[in-house]
C-alpha cells in the first residue's frame, strides 16, 4: 500500500498531516476508474477521527469505481505558494490511504452528514439536521476508512520549522 518516502526530511509527523486533513475545503478522492484507467475528483469532505466521509449523488462513476475496488487515496493540499523567482513552490499536503465504502445504513449516513455540516456550516446543528433528514434518501456517503496518513511540505520550510 505504501512505500517510504523518498525526501524524508521533508515528511510531516502523523499529527501535522491530520492538522492539514481536517482543515482542508477540499480533497481529491484517487480510485480505479473504468477499464482501470486513474479516476480522481476534487470533492467537499469531513474528516473525523480515522475516517472521512463524503457526501455525493447516488450514481456515478466514483460509486461505480468503489464498488468495483475499495482502495483509495485522498489528497489534501494545505499551503500552495509558488515562490517567484525561484522556481519552486511553498506546499504542505496530506494523503490518506484507505478503504471507501458505500454507507447504507440511515442512521450512519445521518451522522456523517452532521460531521460534513459541522465542517461547513458550524452552529447550524439543527438546520443543518432538518435539511439532512429530507436528503438521506437521495443522497449518498462515501466513508472512506483512514488505514495510512502522511504529510510532505516543500524544504523552503524547514528552515521557517527550524528543522
Amino acid at each position: 500500500m505504501r512505500r517510504e518516502m523518498r525526501r524524508y526530511k521533508q515528511a510531516l509527523s502523523e499529527a501535522e498531516a491530520r492538522e492539514i486533513l481536517e482543515a482542508g475545503s477540499f480533497g481529491v478522492l484517487a480510485c480505479v476508474g473504468d477499464e482501470g484507467w486513474p479516476y480522481a475528483v476534487p470533492l467537499s469532505y469531513a474528516a473525523e477521527g480515522d475516517h472521512i466521509y463524503i457526501h455525493c449523488a447516488s450514481e456515478g462513476a466514483k460509486l461505480d469505481a468503489l464498488r468495483r475496488d475499495e482502495r483509495v487515496s485522498f489528497c489534501v493540499v494545505g499551503r500552495d505558494e509558488p515562490q517567484s523567482g525561484e522556481y519552486t513552490t511553498h506546499y504542505a499536503s496530506a494523503i490518506a490511504f484507505g478503504r471507501a465504502r458505500i454507507v447504507e445504513d440511515g442512521a450512519e449516513k445521518l451522522a456523517a452528514l452532521m460531521c460534513i455540516s459541522r465542517k461547513y456550516e458550524p452552529g447550524r446543528d439543527e438546520q443543518s439536521r432538518a435539511y439532512a433528514e429530507k436528503s438521506l434518501d437521495p443522497v449518498a456517503i462515501i466513508d472512506i476508512r483512514i488505514e495510512h496518513l502522511s504529510g510532505k511540505q516543500a524544504k523552503g520550510l524547514l528552515k521557517k520549522r527550524g528543522d
